[in-house]
């Protein structure tokens, strides 16, 4: 299934994002989670890759993998760093060869270190840029871009941001998925000024169900997406007993979800760090549109 697919004439697109496992048992383990992930008939299945494109012949091998295992239609995630465009054309090439049709076109964060970006010689400074490449080098290919509820951290203003996002999405791509975030408020306001300014592509929200209290730290730090203070009070005082937090957290994602299809969003697309047990609890308890 090609990305515009999964959402085209009132579809309902579900969506789920991997990432390459460093070692064989993970990747035993992934996929074992992907396995009772598939039951919910996903539209597509995403896979990142390491910082500067250190991971990708593993992220191949994880799509690829989904795809022939599971006859599941797959996304390759691809960013400019580090990488002219001869490689990413090289790359691009080999996914297609193994059957990948859609791609997640992304800048991509700053080496480690760096706090600022630095296009590669040869390659791109914008994800606009790449989108545009893509679609002219691999028209068939489908095409995901980012955006940011929240505004993105490295963004002059929101509305720089937005006028960013519509560069990506004039350039060629068939969808936004969004950034994680907690308040369906931010989302539902971003969707708005996303119309206003001309984006006629679906804008699928992006979730991830916080299980640990672990987990919030490094999601702040990550991409600075605000936590509401209730579920981080719950979380910190059931800090030792994992299992309270797993309800506690998987059953904010419930509420998150309900609200969102509620409002008749495009899909849902989430970051299920290679598992599979809160996903699949959020997904049992919901009602997901018939025409997916």
């Amino acid at each position: 299934m090609m990305l515009a697919q999964a959402y085209e004439s009132g579809k309902f697109g579900l969506s789920f994002e991997l990432f390459p496992p460093k070692t064989v048992a993970g990747m035993q383990s992934l996929f074992r989670h992907v396995g009772r992930l598939v039951a919910f008939k996903p539209s597509y299945i995403t896979c990142t890759y390491g910082a500067g494109g250190s991971t990708q012949d593993k992220t191949l091998e994880v799509i690829s993998g989904v795809r022939e295992k599971y006859d599941a239609s797959v996304a390759t995630h691809l960013t400019c760093v580090g990488r002219a465009a001869d490689e990413l054309a090289d790359y691009l090439q080999r996914a297609w060869t193994l059957g990948v049709r859609n791609v997640v076109a992304l800048r991509g964060d700053p080496p480690q270190g760096k706090t600022n970006f630095s296009p590669p010689v040869g390659g791109f400074a914008y994800a606009n840029e790449l989108v545009a490449f893509i679609r002219k080098r691999f028209p068939l290919m489908g095409i995901a871009v980012g955006g940011y509820p929240e505004t993105h951290q490295h963004a002059l203003s929101p509305q720089a941001d937005l006028e960013n996002l519509k560069r990506k999405v004039d350039s060629g791509a068939d969808c936004v998925i969004t950034q994680l975030f907690f308040d369906n408020r931010d989302f539902f306001d971003f969707r708005d000024r996303c119309e206003r300014i001309g984006i006629g592509v679906p804008i699928v929200p992006g979730l991830l169900p916080v299980t640990s209290g672990a987990q919030i730290k490094r999601i702040a730090s990550l991409c600075g997406a605000k936590v509401p203070r209730p579920l981080v009070e719950d979380l910190q005082r059931n800090d030792d007993d994992p299992d309270r937090q797993f309800e506690l957290g998987v059953e904010y994602a419930i509420q998150q979800t309900a609200g969102l299809l509620a409002e008749g969003v495009a899909g849902l697309h989430y970051y299920v760090l290679n598992k599979s047990a809160a996903t699949e609890r959020v997904l049992g308890s919901v009602q997901l549109p018939r025409s997916m």
